[in-house]
């Protein structure tokens, strides 16, 4: 673990230039471009393309999470505006928060909060054509966020966001919100309500692309992770060691499990869609190497920095197996709860074969895993797509990165 600790962030910045950032989605989804690397070698395809590069039998394995609109603006009486960007649920899971009636408790980021001294934000929403009343009352100030305490009068907590609530883009978008992005920032997987931002390596996969694949013989596997807001958060500390990781919430079903274990015995590829999707398949691995158990609430819960601890390791199939069996003897039909594993320079990747991904922001935790994935190449890969014109971030060009992968799984 020291090692990763006491490196300096500062070996992970590029210069990106503001044009180089994709503002807004092409009119397809898969127009973009697309960097495949292997071993050193860089080729340049359509995205299309892609299709030929899957082999079948492949696993593809896809964060099937949806954004929600967890951007709130309440106007105060004065005129000021407060702006309430919802996190995670308190003490719950997104599920059960998203699904509850008249009240709910959530930790979220507050802009303009010194205006608001104290008393209750209020706002009128229309649900099934009538007029509704929303509260929000701050209940405790953490270190980086807010504890807020929603109370509402008709509907589900997901509906009154859908009335309240804003589609949150990404910040270094530097642009509001504008009707496309509600189609176009999500993907064509999203299923399950909970991330405050998309997996985007996903938001280049049509339904032509889709049928192809299927077509093919490359076989669909769905995973949840809930995308937090700490994926934009860039690591300020000097040294990687410094940075805390938010925790994410991830759910992977057994059945999931059963097929992956199968794929493995058959020497059959595992092609992960995003960086989400590949720190919730690298928790799974590590929650089963630890022996983990889940606490009273049928929760599995994973540290930061538990990869980089001198440890046994075991193989792939032996850590699935256990905790399969965990699960079953506790009569959960899936591995879920936290994950705040930091995965960067030193790390090995044990779950996946490709990872196919966006272009990252400079300093970013995402980029410290794309080193890890494929090394110091990380810097020939991306002076590569700044000087071929590739678009960079969420609405940017794809790779497909052949990983290192640790040679026991």
């Amino acid at each position: 673990m020291k090692k990763i600790q006491s490196l300096s962030i500062d070996a992970f910045d590029y210069s990106l230039p503001e044009d180089r950032i994709a503002k807004y989605p092409l009119v397809k989804r898969s127009d973009s471009k697309l960097l495949h690397y292997q071993n050193g070698e860089i080729k340049h395809f359509a995205f299309p393309d892609i299709v030929h590069l899957f082999h079948p039998g492949d696993y593809w394995v896809i964060n099937n999470t949806k954004v929600i609109p967890a951007r709130l603006h309440f106007q105060k009486s004065t005129g000021g505006v407060i702006e309430i960007f919802c996190l995670e649920p308190l003490n719950m899971d997104y599920t059960s928060a998203l699904t509850q009636t008249k009240s709910g408790t959530w930790r979220c980021f507050v802009g303009g909060a010194k205006k608001w001294k104290d008393g209750v934000l209020s706002k009128i929403y229309v649900l099934n054509g009538v007029e509704n009343q929303f509260h929000a009352l701050c209940l405790e100030k953490e270190e980086n966020s807010f504890v807020i305490q929603f109370n509402w009068t008709d509907g589900q907590f997901s509906e009154v966001l859908d009335a309240c609530g804003e589609l949150p883009i990404p910040p270094y978008l530097n642009r509001e919100t504008e009707p496309e992005d509600y189609d176009r920032y999500q993907t064509l997987f999203a299923e399950w309500e909970g991330s405050v931002a998309a997996p985007t390596a996903s938001l280049h996969f049509d339904h032509e692309i889709i049928d192809r694949l299927k077509s093919r013989g490359v076989q669909q596997g769905f995973l949840t992770l809930h995308v937090g807001a700490g994926t934009f958060k860039p690591v300020n500390a000097q040294n990687i060691g410094l940075h805390e990781m938010h925790a994410e919430y991830f759910e992977v079903s057994l059945d999931f499990i059963k097929t992956w274990i199968e794929k493995i015995k058959k020497q059959e590829r595992t092609i992960v869609v995003g960086t989400t999707a590949l720190r919730t398949l690298e928790s799974v691995y590590w929650l089963g190497n630890e022996r983990a158990k889940p606490d009273e609430a049928g929760l599995f819960h994973l540290g930061q920095w538990i990869p980089y601890e001198e440890k046994l390791c075991y193989s792939l199939i032996e850590n699935l197996n256990w905790l399969y069996q965990i699960a079953t003897e506790k009569n959960l039909s899936s591995i879920a709860g936290t994950t705040q594993i930091l995965i960067g320079p030193g790390y090995e990747i044990r779950t996946a074969d490709v990872l196919i991904t966006n272009f990252h922001q400079p300093k970013s935790t995402l980029l410290l895993l794309v080193h890890a994935v494929i090394g110091d190449d990380w810097e020939k890969v991306y002076q590569t797509a700044l000087d071929e014109g590739y678009r960079f971030l969420s609405y940017g060009d794809s790779s497909w990165l052949n990983t290192k992968k640790a040679s026991k799984i």
